[in-house]
C-alpha cells in the first residue's frame, strides 16, 4: 500500500475557514472585527467574533490588570 495517497478522503473536507463552510448549514454571522465567517448562527445575539479574534480578545482581557 502506498503511504502517500489518501484513500478515505478525510483531507478533502472543507475546513471552518474555507468558503464552502460559509455556505453550508445555517447562515453564519460575520465577525464584527475582521468580517470573516464565525462559528455562530446569524441569529445569535451579542457580539460575534471569529475564532482568531476570540482568541486575541481572550489574550487582551487575561493580561489586563
Amino acid at each position: 500500500m502506498d503511504d502517500t495517497t489518501d484513500t478515505n478522503g478525510c483531507c478533502d473536507a472543507p475546513g471552518p475557514g474555507s468558503p464552502a463552510h460559509a455556505t453550508a448549514g445555517p447562515p453564519y454571522a460575520d465577525c464584527v472585527r475582521c468580517g470573516e465567517p464565525t462559528e455562530y448562527p446569524a441569529a445569535r445575539p451579542g457580539v460575534t467574533l471569529c475564532p482568531v479574534c476570540e482568541w486575541q480578545e481572550a489574550q487582551r482581557t487575561a493580561c489586563s490588570g
